[in-house]
């Protein structure tokens, strides 16, 4: 069988005029007619510039030297910028990269749903820095350097970026990149340790709130269990293993971490275990949550419907606010924890169910209660199916919290092309600074 050979790459330096910025934070130039995507290049500059890989439609390239620079454009405050893939947008104004992620909602939104929001609502913003209190590490053991690299993957993501330093992650965290390499690097185990997650909660009077799992393919050692706990000891992180699939992570120190974080302004706490899903800028997520309650303009007498509602991080603040709110979610272990959580805050007035909303749930007791508002959190496929399913018509306002801006745009297309819905306001939140991820939120109601 004859092999097909990748197009080859020309490496000469070329010239390029930057015209936009891509939806993953790319500039956009044009060269011999051909599109061609430029990492590190903003609108409105002239670089130098290497190809990087060659395709039937566009190009990509790396700039190797600004010309003619951006007003936009400021000095990366991190040295792995530019090899690290975790940030792509350090090099632009703050005010700048909310503003193009404002822009890549409303194109969106009007390019696939062929809708427009009547109002775009101000950007919602918090810390651009030291934010990031979710996250995971990739492990490599380089042997040909003789250490083992802890980071996000880099740009090129065969590769572990070499980190020392990370100024998203909370700085609990992120200063400490280089002692958790060398504490990898110590172990037996250090060339069978894939990935260390890392998840941060409130602080306790057991540990700091801030656990790390540790995966590893082959058992480890007492030595190795020892060094382990030790760090975890002296750093008052939470320890825990993870040597199979979910359900095999287990604490080793302390012996049973409490891992849980308040939502003050509505006097709610939620438990969570350590590879959960959980917001992962804290700040933000709070402002959000206010944000999307006052879309939905909650009333005492209201029976909102929570759909993709995980461990219930808007289900339970709701519920102090309204009649009964109905929480449902396709991952049963969250929905066991929500339980949990609103059985711990006294909430008998939220309820929860385990359902796979993107199959047929019409025979389901909850798709038949009355509800008066919607509230959705889908993951990036989005709620195309529910929403095709839901009778639409009971609901007077849906508020759809969109972590895919392409998907949202759809469901746009659908509610108000459909079924009659106006899209009153929309727009972007910056729950990832100086990433291209788009955090967005849009209000629909009955026409």
């Amino acid at each position: 069988m004859a092999r097909t050979r990748s197009p080859r790459i020309d490496k000469t330096p070329f010239e390029a005029s930057i015209t936009d910025l891509t939806h993953d934070g790319r500039g956009v130039a044009r060269r011999d007619g051909k599109a061609v995507f430029v990492s590190g290049a903003l609108p409105g500059e002239r670089v130098m510039a290497e190809q990087t890989a060659k395709n039937r439609h566009f190009d990509e390239a790396k700039t190797l030297d600004v010309l003619e620079a951006s007003p936009d454009r400021v000095a990366p405050r991190c040295p792995h910028f530019g090899t690290c893939g975790g940030c792509v947008l350090q090099h632009l104004d703050e005010h700048r990269q909310i503003e193009a992620k404002q822009r890549v909602l409303l194109e969106n939104l009007e390019r696939i749903g062929h809708v427009m929001p009547g109002t775009v609502l101000p950007s919602l913003t918090g810390a651009n820095w030291g934010y990031r209190r979710k996250g995971r590490f990739s492990v490599r053991r380089v042997n040909k350097k003789d250490k083992t690299l802890v980071g996000f993957r880099e740009q090129d993501p065969r590769f572990v970026a070499d980190l020392s330093e990370c100024h998203t992650v909370i700085p609990e965290i992120g200063n400490r990149v280089s002692e958790l390499a060398a504490l990898v690097e110590s172990l037996d185990a250090r060339e069978h340790i894939p990935q260390i997650e890392f998840i941060a909660g409130d602080e306790s009077a057991d540990f700091s709130g801030i656990a790390l799992v540790f995966r590893h393919l082959q058992p480890l050692s007492e030595s190795d269990r020892a060094t382990l706990v030790a760090f975890g000891e002296a750093s008052r992180f939470a320890i825990f293993l993870q040597p199979g699939g979910l359900e095999s992570v287990h604490p080793i120190w302390p012996e049973v971490p409490q891992l849980a974080f308040a939502l003050a302004p509505w006097n709610v706490s939620l438990a969570f275990r350590p590879l959960d899903f959980i917001q992962v800028n804290a700040a933000l997520n709070e402002k959000m949550i206010a944000h999307t309650f006052g879309l939905l303009d909650l009333q005492a007498q209201d029976r909102v419907l929570d759909l993709f509602c995980g461990l219930g991080n808007f289900t339970l603040p709701m519920a102090r606010l309204v009649g009964e709110v109905v929480g449902v979610e396709g991952d049963a272990g969250l929905v066991a924890r929500a339980r949990e959580n609103a059985a711990r805050n006294a909430l008998a007035n939220a309820q929860f169910h385990a359902a796979d909303l993107t199959q047929d749930q019409r025979s389901a007791p909850w798709m038949r209660q009355g509800f008066d508002k919607l509230l959705l959190d889908p993951p990036r496929s989005g709620a195309i199916e529910v929403l095709q399913q839901l009778p639409l018509k009971q609901f007077d306002r849906i508020v759809y919290v969109s972590c895919h801006p392409g998907s949202l745009a759809r469901d746009a297309g659908y509610l108000v092309n459909e079924q009659g819905y106006t899209l009153v306001s929309a727009g972007a939140m910056d729950m990832f600074p100086h990433t291209a991820h788009v955090e967005s939120i849009a209000l629909f109601e009955r026409a």
